[in-house]
């Protein structure tokens, strides 16, 4: 009897050990375990969901039928409930299917910024079961033209304040067969429609479900447009799978029925429609709306309408650390704040200046099929491993040649993966589970994010161009964007640790840095295009004395080109291709140019030096 009873205790006593044996082996397992039971949760929902409605449509008609007078979207002070959303969406969809005779599988391309149309009118796209192709509201003349080629679109939606845009390209429009509507009463343009009043005046009682009987979870829901920061735009065709798993991600990060979103990023991008306003619908949260995002603005608006979760993007949070700081700074309800593209010192800054504010990064691309939340809080990390997440969606780090610009492969031509805490190219298994559908009428960029054979014979991999790290803990780190890093004596740069150093400067403000050729020398030579603070000089001693202490002599920016602003794209990336093809000739650069004397330090370019180096008289 007793020796049984030691038994049991001694099981009991070992049992009790596990989990402190797992933490200090891993001191996240409980996060980790945490998050995994979210997602499954999240999961199991979702596909319930999709039994009933293989759209994201049926998330927002739940929401409505749930709460119709719960406010869903705030817009320059108006508010409108989800009933109210839904019934508007009607009229428009009724509209489109009767008047403009679109039908389910069709195309249609919404050319507008951020206004509560756009929410309805991508709702009646879904309610008649046509394809969305969201069109950036900022580009023009080929752009556009190249955007409506790309996705075979019939019919062209644009907003009011969009018609001269429009109207440039009508008559290749009209040879091109496109109709074209306006969101005004009417138009005075040729070949152009308006469609305000009849909206108005249409009956918004609900469609049929069978307008959108053609609907699939495989199938074609939009046509979101990358950035295209090294030229054309390129069409990535959206699943109305890949939508209901992007609006997962406000669930994983444990955003509650009564947060109130504050969403200024732009609907027609992937972090504004599909995590931002899609996420909204999944939880049934109410949107504050703003057309444009505004520093002034932000803070005010986040008390006004008492504001619980904001998203960001790119240099969005370092632009709000860069005001002048506030008694009520801290004077705000935010709790938890969703993006990608923080930098680990602006993190710091933005959690001392305003907050206990948990700052969920993510990290993912539109056509990707493989991503990270950081849903630990670590700073500087754009995501965390999850033993779920790697059963199921198979992922590696390999290694990258920067100077030949691709996979390091072994003696059998396999791809050679990378140990934990050093860098290496991010790839994902392209799977059923995990699909890679590539950009639309773009075989050539669609192949080349593909890679073969990657660690066995037969499989392939998407090619995410982006260069990670991931520690011994689990936690994944930004590096770079292959072509962003450059080689330069024998060495590669990494183009985010160089502006980390320089935007510590006190006069910069911002900084872009990138490689350039040079005549008879191997490999880019580095050079950074910098703004400066309000009412600085540039301190090219200063500047000089933070890049020699900080930086080996091959990563030290050779040439610093100043400029008033720097190019970005729509969602804050910034744009190196233009840059790096300019070079430093001061006879075709206007802007104010600087050269690395060994030994002065930064001296201003002049045409002389220029040639000196061309010519080869002066070695870098």
């Amino acid at each position: 009897m007793f020796t049984a009873m030691f038994s049991i205790i001694n099981i009991l006593a070992g049992l009790a050990i596990v989990p402190l044996f797992l933490y200090i082996r891993n001191p996240y397992i409980f996060h980790d375990l945490g998050y995994a039971f979210r997602a499954i949760r999240c999961v199991t929902r979702m596909k319930r969901k999709q039994k009933l409605s293989p759209s994201f449509l049926g998330c927002f008609l739940e929401k409505v039928e749930r709460h119709p007078q719960k406010p869903f979207i705030i817009f320059e002070g108006t508010s409108h409930t989800y009933s109210q959303a839904d019934r508007q969406s009607n009229r428009i969809a009724r509209v489109l299917s009767t008047h403009a005779q679109v039908k389910g599988g069709d195309t249609v391309a919404l050319f507008m910024g951020n206004e509560p149309l756009f929410v309805w009118v991508c709702l009646a796209l879904a309610k008649v079961g046509c394809i969305a192709s969201l069109l950036n509201s900022n580009i023009r003349s080929k752009s556009l033209l190249h955007c409506l080629s790309c996705c075979d679109a019939k019919v062209l939606i644009a907003a009011a304040d969009l018609r001269g845009a429009v109207e440039e390209v009508m008559p290749t429009l009209l040879q091109q067969g496109i109709r074209v509507f306006i969101l005004s009463d009417d138009s005075d343009s040729e070949g152009m429609e308006g469609l305000s009043a009849k909206i108005q005046q249409a009956a918004d009682q609900p469609l049929s479900p069978h307008l959108r009987a053609n609907i699939t979870l495989k199938g074609p829901a939009m046509y979101i447009y990358t950035s295209g920061t090294t030229g054309l735009p390129k069409a990535a065709l959206v699943t109305h799978e890949r939508v209901m798993q992007a609006a997962l991600m406000f669930s994983l990060s444990n955003v509650r029925e009564n947060d109130v979103l504050y969403l200024y990023l732009p609907l027609y991008h992937t972090s504004g429609f599909l995590m931002g306003l899609c996420g909204a619908m999944e939880t049934g949260i109410t949107v504050v709306l703003r057309r444009k995002f505004s520093t002034s603005q932000f803070w005010n608006d986040c008390r006004k309408h008492d504001v619980t979760v904001i998203q960001y993007i790119g240099e969005i949070m370092r632009y709000l650390c860069s005001t002048a700081t506030s008694p009520s700074d801290r004077d705000h309800k935010v709790r938890m704040a969703i993006g990608n593209g923080i930098r680990a010192d602006t993190w710091s800054e933005f959690l001392q200046r305003f907050g206990d504010i948990r700052i969920c990064e993510c990290y993912g691309a539109t056509e990707g099929n493989v991503g990270f939340i950081n849903y630990i809080g670590k700073v500087g990390a754009i995501g965390k491993e999850n033993f779920l997440q790697k059963m199921t969606i198979p992922y590696a780090l390999i290694k990258y040649d920067t100077e030949k610009e691709e996979a390091v492969r072994d003696s059998r031509g396999f791809c050679i993966e990378v140990p934990k805490g050093e860098t290496g190219l991010l790839v994902g298994k392209i799977t059923p589970r995990s699909e890679f559908r590539g950009y639309v009428k773009n075989k050539q960029q669609t192949e080349k994010k593909k890679l073969q054979d990657v660690l066995v014979k037969g499989d392939v991999y998407y090619n995410s161009g982006d260069l990670l790290q991931i520690d011994h803990q689990g936690f994944v780190y930004f590096q770079d964007r292959i072509g962003d890093t450059y080689r330069w004596k024998g060495e590669n740069v990494a183009t985010t640790e160089v502006t980390d150093h320089l935007v510590t400067v006190h006069c910069i403000e911002e900084a872009n840095v990138y490689g350039v050729a040079v005549p008879g020398h191997e490999g880019r030579v580095g050079m950074a295009a910098l703004t400066l603070k309000e009412g600085q000089d540039f301190d090219s001693s200063a500047t000089y004395q933070q890049v020699k202490s900080c930086l080996p002599a091959y990563a030290r920016p050779q040439f610093i080109r100043i400029q008033d602003a720097l190019m970005v794209t729509g969602t804050h990336k910034q744009m190196k291709r233009g840059l790096m093809e300019e070079g430093f000739n001061p006879a075709v650069i206007k802007d104010p140019l600087y050269y690395l004397e060994s030994s002065e330090g930064y001296v201003p370019m002049t045409q002389d030096i220029f040639n000196s180096i061309k010519e080869g008289r002066i070695r870098l």
